[in-house]
Formats: structure tokens, C-alpha cells, sequence
């Protein structure tokens, strides 16, 4: 066996790859070891996820949704109180998630004596480089999920030519400007009803699309927040053609064009 990324052999690799992160919920999406080898498994944890994770807006998702890290905790959140003070948001999952706030003895005098103030967090998203490396990365190995199998399938990924750019994307952050399409298909919050009755949300889903122009999409969607990106290159109009098809509906709620 080799890695879907380097082509190292990968047979002595111990790590399983979480496709998304755990820290964002992830505890189905699991590829074997070997498929990625340790090596790439662990330059994506330090190099890609950990970017994306810690990015204001993905931060403050996992806060408000209370989602705990591979430690078991909830990540804290850096705020000012206006005028410029800094705060520190806090949850503890053991203590029912009630939200803690650490201000400096300025901050709490001048809170006493305005009795009230303004929190501001920022909302950031990453960075258009982080965002498309994650995505070329969660790509890939969504597509050798589906490939698990079948030996040969997993060596077509490996090693096909057409998967070269993506691959080396997300692996060295090769394109400058890989356009991502981002759009909220329902809100963060919604709530679904399962088989047995009980309210439910859903923290991710996926899929993978081929247009009529032979052109492959991989749609993502993390708490209603819908991102797609093309296999074949640092190309989104095609997606957009798409979408106008088809009403603006997303393919993960569209029978049609899933592979």
C-alpha cells in the first residue's frame, strides 16, 4: 500500500485519519491506517487542520456549539470589551458549559463604573489558502473512503495524474488562489427529526458531483455552511453552472449528478 498523498509505502503506518477533524465532531468519517500514512497524517494535523480549527470563525462555532477537542474541552474564545479590553470566553463541559468571562482588574473597574458594556468577537473566516487546502485535503480522502474496498481504486487515487494538482495542494499549498464556493444552506442551529423521534443536528455531510461537462465537485457542509471544490483544478464556475440548473438547490439535497 501507499499514501494517497506522498506514495511513500504506507503498510507500517499506525494512525487512523480522521477525514474531518475530531475536533469539529468527527468520529464516523474514519479512513484505516495506511491509506494516509503517518507522516502526511501528522503534517495535516499541524499544517492544515490545526489552521483552519483555530481560525476565529471556526473557533467560535466549536464554542458556541459546544464541541469538544481531542483533549475534551471546549475551545476558548479571545473578545475585547469595548473600549479595548481584552476577554476571555470560557465553557466547561463538566460544569454544564456555563460561559465564564476573564477580564483584567481595568476591564472589571471600568465595567463597574459604566454598569454594562459591549463583548465583540470576531467572526474571521480562514484564510482563502487554509480554507482550500483543508478542502483539497477533506477531498481526496472522502473519495478514498468511497474507493476503501477496492485495492485498485485506492492506487487510482494514488497515483492518477488528474489528481496531481489537488493532491499537491494539499499537501504544499501549491495555487495561490484556489477558489472555494461558501454559502449557509440552513442555519447553524437547525434541528432534524430521526428515526426515533428525537431532534437531532447535523454537524457535517458530504458529496461528490459530475456535471455535464465531466467536471468533479466535492460539497461539504459543516453546521449548514455549505463549501465546494473542484478536483480538477483551482476552477468554481462550473459549480455555479450547477447550482443555476438546479435551482440553487445543493447537491446534497439533489438526487441528480451524485456519484
Amino acid at each position: 500500500m501507499i499514501c494517497i498523498f506522498c506514495r511513500n509505502p504506507s503498510n507500517d503506518s499506525c494512525s487512523v485519519e480522521h477525514i474531518i477533524p475530531e475536533s469539529l465532531g468527527n468520529h464516523t468519517l474514519v479512513l484505516p491506517p495506511g491509506v494516509v500514512c503517518d507522516s502526511c497524517n501528522n503534517y495535516f494535523s499541524r499544517k492544515v487542520e490545526k489552521q483552519f480549527l483555530e481560525s476565529p470563525a471556526i473557533k467560535s462555532l466549536r464554542f458556541h456549539e459546544e464541541i469538544l477537542s481531542k483533549k475534551g474541552k471546549i475551545p476558548s474564545l479571545d473578545g475585547v470589551l469595548t473600549p479595548g479590553f481584552h476577554a476571555k470566553f470560557s465553557r466547561d463541559p463538566k460544569k454544564d458549559s456555563i460561559t465564564s468571562v476573564s477580564l483584567s482588574e481595568d476591564a472589571l473597574r471600568h465595567l463597574a463604573c459604566e454598569g454594562k458594556g459591549v463583548f465583540l468577537l470576531s467572526a474571521e473566516p480562514p484564510s482563502p489558502l487554509v480554507l482550500s487546502r483543508f478542502m483539497a485535503k477533506v477531498a481526496l480522502e472522502c473519495m478514498a473512503l468511497r474507493l476503501i474496498n477496492y485495492p485498485d481504486g485506492l492506487e487510482y487515487i494514488a497515483t492518477e495524474i488528474q489528481l496531481d494538482v489537488i493532491r499537491e495542494h494539499a499537501r504544499k499549498g501549491t495555487i495561490k488562489e484556489w477558489p472555494v464556493s461558501v454559502r449557509r444552506i440552513y442555519e447553524q442551529d437547525a434541528q432534524w427529526v430521526d428515526e426515533n423521534g428525537n431532534f437531532v443536528q447535523r454537524v457535517h455531510e458530504s458529496d461528490i458531483i459530475q456535471t455535464n461537462s465531466g467536471e468533479w465537485y466535492f460539497i461539504l457542509a459543516i453546521f449548514g455552511l455549505e463549501l465546494a471544490i473542484n478536483y480538477g483544478g483551482p476552477e468554481i464556475e462550473g459549480y455555479y453552472r450547477w447550482l443555476e440548473e438546479h435551482e440553487n438547490v445543493s447537491p446534497l439535497y439533489c438526487k441528480g449528478d451524485r456519484l
